[in-house]
């Protein structure tokens, strides 16, 4: 067995499968700030990290876990209780995909009343910018989160293969390249983490309404969005173009030992560091784009390098439960916080250990080792 195996095993058995549906080990947000049990994408990542590593080693505790994992959010009419439709909030479609893979693997309808309610409740009315861009949040109005690519695309390019709906296929095209278009840095590639329609945001730039800084975690969910979708719409060529360029791009930051940094393009800035779920987030994605074919084998090197790096310098692998380390809790801009996606804000949010926006693209990353091997 491999470090990385007996390290994922450990997770398995002494951390995850042990924790209580309505409070998981694993997410430090609610742990940290006592709060109550809600349908959040934290969580939902994990439960997507467990079925890609049901579908690699068919560990069917895997799938029972899931299964009464979603049935303590969702109740058999599809309704998730703890959700507001009109928060118009991304961050809680993401385990629409969760409801759509479990659906396939059990035919169970309570899963696909649920992500047909998400469908008709949120997407079809959901705000947007007018670029026609999905706004993040109600309460973010006019703005573009690039976190919000990963919970909300990949779901509806799912819905729209399953439904043929060419329309809404090239809605996420669309949306895709105008975050291309408005966020790319075309000095460094690296996208910016956030864009205000208005220019009237404390972060937002007043001439082009971006936020000042390239957010590693943030980079790391467009890879995955766009990895994830490239595997849904296998015929973008667009889409591959723009994650290869993206990668490859990421990839020139990546630090000696491997990783990258919390703000990827300031190596010279004193508090940077090394941080673990934007890493493997990368490391994910372009060992995935490697196995469809979008990039080649040195993207695929860095992947791996990336994984190795974290696995090797981040991981305390000595107790019955493994501790990843270096794991940023939390990023956003604005808000009550008065957040000014300055430097020294993404530097100053509390860092932490074995949180599932780390524990689970590490999964994640290992499923895609594990295909090519």
């Amino acid at each position: 067995m491999t470090k990385a195996e007996n390290i994922i095993s450990k997770y398995i058995d002494a951390f995850i499968l042990p924790s209580p549906p309505l409070s998981p080990l694993w997410n430090q947000e609610s742990i940290l700030y006592n709060k109550p049990p809600k349908w959040n994408y934290i969580d939902n990542c994990m439960i997507t990290a467990l079925l890609m590593l049901y579908d690699i080693n068919g560990d069917k505790r895997l799938l029972d876990y899931s299964v009464k994992f979603m049935d303590a959010y969702v109740t058999e009419d599809g309704t998730i209780p703890t959700m507001n439709f009109a928060d118009y909030n991304l961050d809680n479609i993401n385990g629409g995909k969760n409801l759509f893979r479990l659906w396939e693997l059990t035919g169970e309808e309570r899963y696909r009343l649920g992500f047909e309610k998400l469908w008709y409740e949120q997407i079809v009315r959901h705000p947007r910018l007018s670029c026609g861009s999905f706004w993040h949040k109600a309460i973010y109005q006019d703005q573009i989160w690039l976190d919000g690519a990963y919970m909300v695309l990949p779901f509806m390019a799912e819905y729209a293969k399953l439904h043929n709906m060419r329309g809404v296929a090239e809605d996420v095209q669309r949306q895709f390249t105008d975050m291309c278009k408005i966020m790319r840095d075309p000095v460094t590639g690296l996208y910016h983490h956030g864009y205000d329609d208005t220019n009237s945001m404390c972060w937002a730039d007043k001439i082009t309404g971006l936020s000042p800084e390239f957010w590693l975690r943030s980079n790391g969910w467009v890879c995955a969005a766009l990895a994830d979708t490239c595997g849904i719409m296998t015929d973008s060529s667009s889409l591959r173009n723009q994650l290869s360029t993206l990668l490859h791009d990421i990839s020139a930051f990546i630090t000696d030992e491997g990783m990258l940094l919390q703000l990827p393009a300031r190596k010279e800035l004193e508090g940077n560091y090394p941080e673990t779920s934007g890493t493997l987030l990368f490391a994910y994605a372009a060992m995935k784009a490697a196995r469809l074919g979008i990039c080649g084998e040195d993207i695929f090197n860095a992947g791996k390098t990336a994984f190795s790096a974290v696995t090797e310098k981040f991981i305390d692998n000595s107790g019955d439960v493994p501790v990843l380390k270096n794991i940023c809790l939390m990023g956003g801009l604005g808000g009550d916080a008065g957040r000014d996606g300055s430097a020294e804000y993404y530097l100053s949010e509390k860092v932490v250990e074995n949180d599932g926006k780390g524990i689970a693209p590490y999964i994640m990353a290992y499923t895609e080792l594990k295909r090519v091997q």
